[in-house]
């Protein structure tokens, strides 16, 4: 098939969930998993003055269930060393007593354009392993939000038009 005949690849924009409400960093932690159970969506983002400062993925919300493992003190000769517990302690303390959502969110937040193409998109998913991503437009506003789940859908609709 020449390329003349290809439809142009998609843009986030035709791709993103457009409905999913931000939160707003007081915004308590139940309120947060209902939106997530209400709107389908892996994550929400949180704006505060109109810019996006954090989000909150299925992951924030299932380790503040965890059990926090405390790092272990080693005795070694007169010294005693903490050993590496992987992720740092302080940040499972912080969403294990999390009580809304600037306590449970991570940040930065890796964002993408509404105009960034669908190879872009999978990109960034992949090579910076994130997602959800919330997408913002040419002012850097919040206007949505984008998921592999989203992805997965568009890719299905291209690959069965062949």
């Amino acid at each position: 098939m020449s390329q003349e005949n290809e439809a142009p690849e998609p843009v986030v924009a035709e791709i993103m969930r457009k409905d999913v409400p931000a939160v707003a960093p007081e915004e308590s932690v139940a309120r947060v998993a209902k939106l997530m159970v209400d709107y389908d969506v892996a994550g929400v983002a949180v704006i505060e003055n109109g810019q996006i400062i954090g989000i909150i993925t299925e992951s924030d919300i299932v380790a503040r269930e965890a059990d926090v493992d405390a790092p272990t003190p080693v005795p070694f000769l007169d010294a005693i060393f903490v050993a590496d517990a992987g992720r740092p302690y302080e940040d499972d303390i912080r969403r294990a007593l999390a009580i809304n959502a600037a306590m449970l969110m991570s940040s930065p937040v890796v964002s993408i354009r509404h105009d960034a193409t669908l190879h872009e998109v999978a990109s960034i998913m992949i090579e910076r392993d994130v997602h959800p991503l919330p997408v913002v437009d040419q002012d850097n506003r919040y206007v949505g939000i984008v998921s592999r789940k989203d992805l997965v859908r568009v890719i299905a609709e291209l690959e069965n038009r062949a």
